[in-house]
């Protein structure tokens, strides 16, 4: 447990592990952003869906 502790130490202490940080907090934003996005666009997706559903014909032929 040492071992590790100590190599997790020196990589945050390098110039890679700040960077892979940064990397790491702007994908985890990227991805909040885009469950909001989906979240709020949803609703919205499946009213105009429906709407063009029901101003189709119910597809039965004669």
């Amino acid at each position: 447990m040492k071992e590790f502790m100590n190599r997790a130490r020196n990589f945050l202490r390098s110039e890679d592990g700040p960077t892979a940080t940064e990397y790491a907090v702007m994908l985890a934003l990227i991805i909040v952003a885009c469950l909001a996005a989906i979240t709020t666009l949803s609703d919205k997706v499946q009213t105009t869906f429906e709407n063009v559903a029901s101003a189709l014909p119910d597809g039965t032929t004669s």
